[in-house]
This record gives C-alpha cells, sequence and structure tokens, in this order.
C-alpha cells in the first residue's frame, strides 16, 4: 500500500530533541487508569492478563504437582477439582478470549486502518474496568471457597448439588462478558466508520479481517453465555426449575445454550491469533499473502460455521445419531477455511524472502502445534471415536495443542513483532530464539504424552490414576516445567527491553508494510500526524523492494 497525506486537525509536531509518544506525554497513574487512548488501554491490558496468566498458570503447576504420582497424595478431591476449575475458568475467560483483541488488537488495529483511536474510546476504557472487575471477584470467590464443577458448569450437578461457590462464579462470568460484547462492538464500529480515505476492504490487513470476524461472534454469541450463566445463577439462588429435572428443568439444555457459545469462543480465541500469523507471515517473507481474498472470506467462513457445529460436545448426551451426524458432518467442514489457511500461509512462504527472527520462529511452532490439535480434532469429530475418546485426556491434549499451540505461540509471536513499536526498545534477538525454541520442545514433552493416555483411556478431571498411565504423566509433568521456564524466559526478556534493550528510532524496524509502521516509534498520541490516504493493496512487498516505497506518508 502507499499513501499520501491528508492534513489532520489539531496535528502536534514534536520537537525533534523530544520526540512526544502515547507513553511520555503524561506520566501520573491518573493518566493511565483514566485513559482513552487506545494504545494505553493495550498496555493495561497486557498488564492485567499477564497477572492472570501467571494465576492461571500456578494452578496448571498445582494439577502437574498432583499427577505425578498415581495416588491423590498432594490435593485432596475436593482441591484438585477446584484447582482444575479455576484454572481453565482463568485461562479461558481471563487470557485466552481477551488475550490478542485485548492486547494487540487495540493498539494496532486502530493504526492499521489509519484512524485516530477506536470509534467508542470510553466504551473501550470501560471494557477494560469490567474485565479487571470481573477477574479480581473470579479470584476473591476463588480464594473464599471456590468452584468445582469443572469451567463447563455442566448442570445438574452446577445447579443443585454442589456445595461450591457456583452462584457468584457465574455472576462473575456474567459481568466479565460484558467486556466482550463492548470490545466487539467497537471494533466493528471502528472498522466499518473510521478506515482511513482508500482503505477499502480489500485493501484491509488480514489480522483486521480476523479481528472484525472474532467481533461478530463476540457481539452474536456472548449475550448466549450471559443468559446461560445467569438462569445457572438464579437457578441455583431461586430452584426455579430451569435445569433441574427435579422440578421439571431440562439439564441437557445447559449443554446447549453453553456450547452454543463456547464452541464459538474458540474460535474467539483462534482467529485473532490466525491473524496475527498472517501478519508474521506476509512480514517475514516479503510477500503478500497468496489468495489474500480467500483467507479474509475463510475467516468470515470460520466464525459462521463455529454457530453450527456446538452438538459435537454432545455426542454421548444421549442427542439423536441424526443430530449427532449433522453435527459431526458440519464440524468436518469447518476444516475447510482452517486448512485454507494453512495452505495459502505455506505458498506464501515458498520462494519467499525468509528471515528467521524470533517472531516467524512462533509462526513456524504455531504451524506445527496447531496442525496437530487441527487433526485430532477431527478424530474427535468422528461420532465412533469421539464415544471412546470423550472426556479423556486426548480431548485435553487436543484443546491445548489448539488454544496454547495455537492462540498462545500467535500472541507471543505477534507481542514480539509489535514490542519495538508498542516501547521503542528492542528485546534480545538470541534470547527470544532461544525461549521460542524451549516453549516448543517444553509444549510437546507436556501434551503429546497426553494424547496417548487418553487413547489408553485414562479420564481427565481425576486426581488420581491407574499406576500404568505414571511414566506419561511424569514425563508430561517435567514438560510443563520445560514450557513454564520457556515462557518466562520469554517474559523476563521482554521486561528487560524495557530498560536495557536497543533503542529504536526507525518508524519501521521489520521492513514491513503496515500503516502501523508509518507512525513514529513509539507512536503520538493521536497515532498520525497527518491522516493517511492509502493508495495500494495490503502487503504490496513487490513495490516497496522494487524501489518504491510500499506505505510513505508524503
Amino acid at each position: 500500500m502507499s499513501a499520501q497525506a491528508v492534513a489532520a486537525p489539531h496535528a502536534k509536531i514534536a520537537a525533534p530533541e523530544h520526540r512526544e509518544t502515547y507513553l511520555n506525554y503524561d506520566y501520573s497513574w491518573k493518566s493511565w487508569l483514566f485513559t482513552v487512548d487506545h494504545k494505553r488501554i493495550g498496555i493495561l491490558y497486557l498488564l492485567t492478563v499477564a497477572f492472570f496468566v501467571a494465576i492461571g498458570g500456578l494452578f496448571a503447576m498445582m494439577i502437574r504437582a498432583e499427577l505425578l504420582t498415581p495416588q491423590g497424595d498432594v490435593l485432596e478431591s475436593e482441591t484438585y477439582n477446584k484447582i482444575f476449575t479455576m484454572h481453565g475458568a482463568v485461562m479461558i475467560f481471563f487470557f485466552l478470549i481477551p488475550g490478542v483483541p485485548g492486547v494487540l488488537g487495540n493498539f494496532v488495529l486502530p493504526l492499521m486502518i489509519g484512524a485516530r483511536d477506536v470509534a467508542f474510546p470510553k466504551l473501550n476504557l470501560l471494557s477494560w474496568y469490567i474485565f479487571v472487575v470481573g477477574g479480581l471477584l473470579t479470584l476473591f470467590v476463588a480464594a473464599t471457597g471456590g468452584v468445582d464443577t469443572g469451567w463447563t458448569f455442566y448442570a445438574p450437578y452446577s445447579s443443585t448439588y454442589s456445595n461450591t461457590r457456583v452462584a457468584e462464579t457465574a455472576i462473575m462470568v456474567f459481568i466479565t462478558g460484558f467486556s466482550s460484547i463492548l470490545t466487539g462492538l467497537n471494533f466493528l464500529v471502528t472498522v466499518h466508520t473510521m478506515r482511513a480515505p482508500g482503505m477499502t476492504w480489500f485493501r484491509l490487513p488480514l489480522f483486521i479481517w480476523a479481528s472484525y470476524a472474532t467481533a461478530l461472534i463476540n457481539v452474536l454469541a456472548t449475550p448466549v453465555l450471559a443468559i446461560t450463566v445467569l438462569l445457572l445463577a438464579l437457578e441455583r439462588i431461586f430452584h426455579i426449575g430451569i435445569f433441574d429435572p427435579k422440578v421439571g428443568g431440562d439439564p441437557i439444555l445447559f449443554e446447549h445454550m453453553f456450547w452454543f457459545y463456547s464452541h464459538p469462543a474458540v474460535y474467539i480465541m483462534i482467529l485473532p491469533a490466525m491473524g496475527v500469523i498472517s501478519e508474521l507471515v506476509a512480514a517475514f517473507s516479503r510477500k503478500r499473502i497468496f489468495g489474500y481474498s480467500f483467507v479474509a472470506f475463510s475467516s468470515l467462513a470460520i466464525a459462521v460455521l463455529g454457530f453450527l457445529v456446538w452438538g459435537h460436545h454432545m455426542f454421548v448426551s444421549g442427542q439423536s445419531a441424526y443430530a449427532g451426524l449433522v453435527f459431526s458432518v458440519l464440524t468436518v467442514l469447518i476444516a475447510v477455511p482452517t486448512a485454507v489457511k494453512i495452505f495459502n500461509w505455506t505458498a506464501t512462504l515458498y520462494q519467499g524472502s525468509v528471515e528467521f527472527a524470533t517472531p516467524f520462529l512462533y509462526v513456524l511452532a504455531f504451524f506445527g502445534l496447531f496442525l496437530i490439535g487441527g487433526v485430532t480434532g477431527l478424530f474427535l469429530a468422528a461420532m465412533g471415536l469421539d464415544i471412546h475418546m470423550h472426556d479423556n485426556y486426548f480431548v485435553v491434549a487436543h484443546f491445548h495443542y489448539v488454544m496454547v499451540g495455537g492462540m498462545v505461540t500467535a500472541f507471543f509471536g505477534g507481542l514480539h513483532y509489535w514490542w519495538p513499536k508498542m516501547f521503542g526498545r528492542m528485546y534480545n534477538e538470541l534470547t527470544g530464539k532461544l525461549a521460542a525454541l524451549i516453549i516448543f520442545v517444553g509444549f510437546n514433552m507436556t501434551f503429546f504424552p497426553q494424547f496417548i493416555v487418553g487413547y489408553m483411556g485414562m479420564p481427565r478431571r481425576y486426581h488420581a490414576y491407574a499406576p500404568e498411565f505414571q511414566v506419561l504423566n511424569v514425563l508430561s509433568s517435567a514438560g510443563a516445567v520445560v514450557l513454564g521456564t520457556g515462557y518466562l524466559l520469554a517474559a523476563v526478556n521482554l521486561i528487560w527491553s524495557l530498560k536495557f534493550g536497543k533503542v529504536v528510532t526507525e518508524k519501521n524496524p521489520w521492513g514491513a508494510t503496515g500503516l502501523e509502521w508509518e507512525t513514529q516509534t513509539p507512536p503520538i498520541p493521536h497515532n498520525f500526524e497527518v491522516t493517511p490516504r492509502v493508495t495500494q493493496e495490503a502487503y504490496a512487498y513487490h513495490e516497496m523492494y522494487s524501489g518504491k516505497e510500499a506505505h510513505g506518508v508524503h
């Protein structure tokens, strides 16, 4: 893409000796806690998400410590149930779902489309406050009794029989859901109304397409979860017979309502990550994404089909064989737009000028891990296999290969890619590559053995297991230590760079296309001194590397 300047109202020009940025225009705590700058809100999300990841990771290490031995000799069964419930709830609702949209989406989406901010800046700040309040209250509930239902809150155990704090947790999830809804609404309106002149739909970066599809799911699906958990809380408090069969309720209704949101939620987690991968593949192969329009529309196809496959979670719930057949076929069908992305990314890399920088190593890790996660998902889409592997560790491994191997890997890749733009400092490249390698090895050590013990019949959510599964569980627990070390090393490297990293003064340290690389590094508070006018396609590397500028702001 190329750009021409159009004077922006009230544009400030920083003095050469002191460049004003979104980070240094005001250092007071009030300027951060009451900011409406999308970039600062992105940083607030980063800090908050990092806190919840640490809490969720602590729960995960407690789970793996318990599973080192077949006997339940570290945690009692009730405590173990509460620990794995909170691990799932914290990681899914307070990291996997808001991670990429809240951090990377908030920071770069307006920059990528040439906007000065999101459409509703105050609403954007409110969404962060709701997220923080929901998360802290959830942790408070966990510390004052906890909940033992699993993150899925299945009725009738959750609605009637559990003696833990289910109603309070459900209300916290209800509150947190509004954060996702407001963020999705904000992104939709921003993309529709605030694109720079000339930024047509088919000149949008693919991260914007993925974020747009995610926002659609957020706005349409999250209210269903909110209603479901609110009904669950009302059932707990007033016993009004929604899910309790004793008084005319139907526990299967809860499963339908919960998974109608929670399977699209899988794509809320992975679609933005796929958008990040598209940006990184283009940037580090110096090529336009092969089949750009197919990759763009595949995001929308995944968003639409994601609403039609929830029943594959219910193959053993007693639903009819015909319904199971329909959901099985639709689940296999959703692999098609996903495969389009994988094939097109691979075709983009073919004969590209590939640079093996740290963000690109996360791309390669994503390819390997997400491919395994996707293929094993097809196993679970087949009714016959799913009946055998339902509720065992095969499902746990599949889910983590998709979510951690996919979303978290892409998140780290995107964070390393946009880090110099966010903070104006470069991390240590060798340490970054080492951390990526340790994460890849540690992840496979942790979760690949779980495919095997799952297929052999080890059920999930048990604190004790048959002795023949111990060797693979020890390997899995050892892998969790390696994986945690990799994440910790990456985090320390990024934090270290904030003070000691090389100062990045050039706008575009990666030589990438995109309007976000035409702003000052770090960006000024209002993003652009002049409003860019886009005149070329996305990822115009053929122009950039043929002596022409791809995004020059003149």
